[in-house]
């Protein structure tokens, strides 16, 4: 059997597939962008049939330059943006509505009432999550209660729900898979984390029919095989991981205490707790990492909204860039002199603040602030936002030993930024080898489990280092510049009050 590993990264602004050799090295590579809908303020949607062309182009681009065939992939892997919420005709697999991403804050009024009515305490406690829009069930009731007949038909059982991994593993096996994995699942508020199932209660609380909800199984598991007349060859789908789980996996932080952060559209900072669902007293999520051979890995996790979308919003709002790649030298040639900070809190706060109505801000603008000015403290905010969960995360867990950070994402490419994250945290910042490691991780589940590539221990062992990070910033200026953005943070969520 061919070694060859086919990953699906399907994130939530372009879908790319990867094609991995044997010995984890990039052989092919396809990345389709699509469309972004912003129907009313705060709201976010996706075509789903968008996503899904993105996806099968992505992949016969991959197959292509890896001059490869379906015939020669061992198995596929699929990671995914987390908590979009799809619904779809089990019979026609028409969606019955826009993908609404996560990201979107049109729930944020029916949060609100369910906090008013006491609920949050038992669903933090059954979930691990906080009540937030974010999360995917409270999208779920709202398109169940908005789009017309949808309730009905799904109580008659003809309406599917999933999240992205999901919807995709139901068009790529011509719809005979309805399935997702327990990191997907674990993210929507129907499932319960120490029963590892969905919850008959909180399903009753969102009214979501059970009927619509698909099997949940392990991470590395048999989700069915893709349909033959896609890729020319019916390929086993063999893993499956939200995109934070599977950057845990592609980094390699199966023990506990390991740490990683990934920049992309947010940041997600994950600390491996092992067997243990330890509690956050700190507003951070308890979730789970992995679960494979029906054993769960649990993690503490903080989510923050906007990190490389503030780069975005630099490049395509203000216009102060043509390329992302521009904010780096740019910010390093910001007055040092000018203390400017960027709350990006563009669709809310995440983690630890949890601040639906908050909007982004700029605070310590003056008349010589310019583009590198505010291309500096939207790079310094992202550096910030991790300080303030690896705090919380300090408080929750006392595993012991010192934080060492492992860092993938787009952002991480910009050495200006890693190293300010390393000062601002005063610890060392590792940045991998290979930055892929969101497909990476998707790849591994799928191809160890396929037999074609090595062991948890083996696999971890192979992880190298590019570049480590040292913290080399004077604790004075540390300290102020903390100081700083506290007092920014302050006045936005006083502002949102």
């Amino acid at each position: 059997m061919s070694g060859l590993v086919l990953a699906i990264d399907q994130g939530t602004t372009s879908s790319r597939a990867i094609v991995f050799g044997t010995d984890r090295t990039i052989q092919g590579v396809g990345q389709k962008e699509f469309t972004q809908h912003f129907p009313r303020d705060g709201w976010v949607e996706h075509d789903p049939e968008e996503i899904w062309e993105s996806v099968v182009w992505s992949i016969r681009t991959a197959l292509e330059a890896a001059d490869a065939e379906g015939k020669d992939i061992a198995a596929i892997g699929i990671t995914n943006q987390r908590e979009t919420v799809l619904v779809w005709d089990r019979k026609s697999g028409k969606p019955a509505h826009n993908a609404i991403v996560w990201q979107d804050r049109r729930t944020a009024e029916y949060c609100a009432e369910l906090k008013r009515g006491g609920h949050e305490a038992e669903i933090t406690r059954k979930t691990g999550l906080l009540i937030d829009p974010y999360f995917s069930g409270t999208k779920l009731k709202w398109l169940l209660d908005h789009v017309e007949g949808a309730r009905a038909r799904a109580e008659a059982g003809e309406l599917a729900f999933g999240t992205v991994d999901s919807y995709l593993i139901w068009r790529l096996t011509g719809g005979k898979s309805h399935v997702t994995d327990a990191t997907n699942a674990c993210r929507t508020l129907l499932f319960n984390l120490e029963q590892n199932a969905w919850d008959e209660e909180l399903l009753a609380l969102f009214g979501v029919p059970r009927a619509m909800l698909p099997d949940v199984k392990d991470c590395a598991d048999d989700f069915g095989t893709s349909d033959p007349a896609l890729f020319g060859a019916a390929i086993p789908i063999l893993g499956v991981a939200g995109d934070q789980h599977a950057a845990v996996i592609g980094q390699a932080c199966f023990e506990p205490g390991m740490l990683k952060s990934t920049y992309g559209t947010g940041c997600f900072a994950v600390l491996n707790t092992g067997t243990e669902l330890c509690r956050s007293d700190n507003r951070l999520l308890t979730t789970l990492a992995y679960r494979l051979n029906g054993q769960s890995t649990y993690a503490l996790e903080g989510s923050i909204f906007v990190a490389g979308a503030a780069v975005q919003w630099i490049r395509d709002g203000l216009k102060l860039v043509q390329h992302a790649s521009e904010t780096g030298p740019l910010a390093q040639s910001a007055d040092p002199h000018q203390s400017v900070y960027m709350v990006p809190a563009f669709v809310g706060l995440g983690a630890p603040w949890w601040d639906a109505e908050a909007r982004g801000a700029i605070y310590g603008l003056t008349r010589n602030t310019g583009p590198a000015e505010i291309a500096r403290a939207a790079l310094e905010a992202v550096c910030y936002q991790t300080r303030d969960l690896l705090e919380a995360m300090r408080k929750d867990w006392r595993g012991g030993g010192d934080t060492v950070l492992r860092v993938d994402g787009g952002m991480v490419a910009s050495d200006w930024t890693m190293q300010f994250l390393a000062d601002i945290l005063d610890a060392p910042v590792d940045r991998p080898t290979i930055l892929e490691t969101t497909a990476l991780g998707a790849a591994w589940l799928a191809g160890s489990k396929a037999g074609v590539w090595p062991s948890m221990e083996e696999f971890a062992s192979t992880w190298a280092q590019d570049r480590r990070f040292e913290p080399a910033m004077d604790n004075g200026e540390r300290e102020r510049k903390v100081r700083g953005w506290n007092e920014a943070v302050r006045r936005t969520l006083s502002s949102a009050a």
